[in-house]
């Protein structure tokens, strides 16, 4: 059985979420955040970075969300749910894009954000403006890019939505998206998907 390592309030409840589309059995093992907001040590037993998500699974070790992603799907996504038509490469090619992009380009920013709020103001002003201007580029390019679209790429909900899902409820706990209304309605739909909440209730966020 898959046993994901889960810190809790953090982005391993989207692989969760992940496991809980796909309808796979897995187990959960728990851990906390310390007072620096640094998960508990033990973590490192699982993984050296001691960071989640990190999951086993057949005698592997698999750490960083697009890997465990693009390995469960892989794997275990035999109907194709969450993946390309097999032979589609212009498909694939932005599927395997978007899957990263949470990760990459998109995720740093926020971040950034996310540090200087808990910083005593002033903020250092050249990181706190590259800051607010990356994350204003990167969240019209995603709105842009959405569109009208119920999924990130379409119709129907794909593995890279985990991680945009990711990318806009953080935005939204930075009080960063009321200015894209299409991300907040797309982050909404996501998060309402009975799998999202069983992630939840399970994990505990």
């Amino acid at each position: 059985m898959i046993l994901v390592h889960h810190l809790r309030v953090g982005r391993s409840v989207f692989t969760v979420w992940l496991l809980e589309e796909l309808g796979l059995d897995y187990e959960l093992k728990i851990y906390i955040r310390n007072e620096q907001g640094r998960a508990q040590a033990d973590l490192k037993v699982a993984h050296p970075l001691g960071k989640s998500p990190v999951i086993e699974d057949q005698g592997m070790v698999i750490a960083e969300s697009g890997a465990i992603a693009t390995y469960l799907i892989d794997t275990y996504d035999t109907d194709g749910l969450l993946k390309p038509a097999a032979g589609d490469v212009a498909a694939h090619v932005e599927w395997t894009q978007w899957l990263h992009y949470s990760e990459a380009s998109a995720f740093a920013p926020l971040l950034l954000k996310l540090l200087l709020m808990r910083e005593a103001t002033p903020h250092p002003p050249l990181i706190s403006g590259f800051a607010t201007g990356e994350v204003a580029l990167h969240l019209t390019y995603l709105q842009d890019f959405l569109g009208d679209k119920e999924f990130i790429l379409g119709d129907r909900l794909q593995a890279p939505d985990f991680g945009i899902t990711y990318i806009c409820q953080m935005a939204e706990r930075l009080g960063e998206i009321a200015p894209y209304p299409k991300l907040k309605a797309y982050l909404d739909r996501q998060t309402a998907r009975p799998a999202f909440q069983r992630a939840v209730e399970k994990t505990g966020g």
